[in-house]
């Protein structure tokens, strides 16, 4: 372990796994350490004996939920986006040789009580319950703007310059009524809450497009993919690039103490007794507790099922997004469900996660509204976990933390923490510009 190297990353989460891959890519020297004596740090994914021990202790999961090893229960789920960042970083990474993706059945939003199916064409909106006739008309003629939108032909943008519009002015511009707004800007652009409304809607009309072309990618029922197996599998996909890159993994590594000059740069990691020396450290806010502040907290419930959510036709992978004030929150809460036909439970049962930013100290109370969507529970784990964010400056001391993952059930926001992270330590942009064709062959 007496060597030198560019970077020592700390922990297996999959923003860490990533950022190793794409760095060792570059050709960078790469130490890749974990506490843990297995993949994924906060983002692992549990069988069944190991998710009884995390929440039960020494409890055993009753026979009935059938073979611990038929479970692959991931502990921050997120779909992907087809069309997204992340499947973009699996592409230009080659990473999609090592994995396997199966689309999700459907994606769905919670207004006055019910569950329905998101719109997120012209088409569909005009057969969506969520509106009336004349405000489905305004609806069809503002997706059409968006679909038509381009950056770089004027002719499109009616105007209009939406890099200093604020969306507000845009949806008022079609005559929108604050239940369409919210389900554009919540289910399809995917804002966690009402900031974006006063904000630039070139980043609005961005994310609607992004859903839409990601839906249109696989004609299915909504504009996610899942990888079989769950999200465990990416992690250590990224672990694979990295060592084939040269990089070197130490799992099961006690301690990992960061090691600094006088100056407060960083100069190695100490474990066992031997220190490994380096410019840069990539770590999750764990390693370093004194470079990280507290800004909220998820709240969330697991559960076990033996039957699809209701009200999503019989969807066997899907998400379901309540904004924030149909439930009079500050933060959206979030649904999500796979089953045996991503190969992440038995067949016939069916995992679910409720998810939202706590606003108090209560979460069974506080996940309610979710909870009862589901229907009947086999089992179910309330949980929650402190976020963190870096309060460091990594020009000072060249050590980059990554954010903890919020309750959001997508992965867009957590590609942009790693992108962002790229960029600080390379003082390079990853070029995304890939031929998404690329992808099809691991998607069928």
């Amino acid at each position: 372990m007496d060597e030198e190297y560019d970077v020592i990353v700390l922990g297996t989460g999959l923003k860490e796994c990533i950022l190793s891959g794409l760095l060792s890519v570059d050709g960078l020297k790469v130490l890749h350490m974990d506490r843990n004596d297995y993949y994924g740090g906060e983002s692992s994914s549990l069988n069944l004996i190991q998710l009884w021990k995390r929440f039960r202790g020494s409890e055993a999961p009753p026979s009935h939920l059938g073979s611990s090893r038929d479970y692959n229960v991931d502990m921050i789920p997120k779909f992907m986006m087809a069309n997204g960042t992340l499947v973009r970083v699996l592409i230009h990474t080659d990473v999609t040789k090592y994995l396997y993706f199966k689309a999700v059945d459907g994606s769905f939003v919670y207004n006055k009580g019910k569950v329905h199916k998101v719109p997120a064409t012209d088409v569909e909106a005009l057969k969506s319950p969520l509106m009336g006739i004349f405000e489905k008309r305004r609806a069809r003629k503002f997706f059409i703007y968006v679909q038509n939108y381009d950056e770089t032909d004027p002719k499109t943008h009616e105007g209009m310059d939406l890099t200093r519009v604020r969306t507000r002015d845009l949806i008022a511009k079609y005559g929108l009524d604050d239940n369409t707004v919210e389900f554009i800007g919540h289910s399809l652009a995917l804002h966690r809450d009402d900031r974006y409304l006063d904000e630039p809607a070139l980043d609005t009309v961005k994310r609607m497009k992004l859903y839409a072309e990601s839906l249109a990618r696989f004609a299915g029922g909504s504009p996610y993919i899942y990888p079989l197996y769950g999200l465990g599998e990416l992690p250590q996909a990224f672990a694979r690039l990295s060592a084939v890159y040269g990089g070197t993994y130490m799992l099961n590594k006690p301690e990992c103490k960061v090691e600094f000059n006088d100056e407060g740069q960083v100069i190695g990691v100490t474990s066992e007794g031997e220190t490994a020396k380096c410019k840069k450290v990539v770590c999750d806010p764990s390693y370093l507790p004194n470079k990280v502040r507290k800004v909220g907290k998820v709240a969330r419930a697991i559960c076990i099922m033996s039957h699809p959510i209701p009200n999503t036709n019989d969807s066997h992978s899907v998400q379901v997004i309540l904004p924030q004030k149909q439930l009079g929150r500050k933060s959206d809460m979030y649904l999500f469900c796979s089953s045996y036909s991503h190969n992440v439970a038995p067949k016939g049962k069916f995992i679910a996660f409720v998810s939202t930013e706590a606003e108090t100290d209560n979460p069974e109370i506080e996940l309610r509204p979710g909870i009862e969507l589901l229907g009947p529970v086999d089992e179910m784990f309330i949980d929650t976990y402190d976020r963190f964010e870096p309060v460091n400056e990594p020009s000072l001391d060249n050590c980059f933390i990554s954010a903890s993952y919020d309750a959001t059930t997508h992965f867009e926001s957590t590609v942009v923490d790693v992108l962002n992270m790229y960029t600080m330590i390379t003082g390079k942009v990853v070029d995304l510009s890939v031929d998404l064709s690329a992808a099809s062959a691991a998607e069928e």
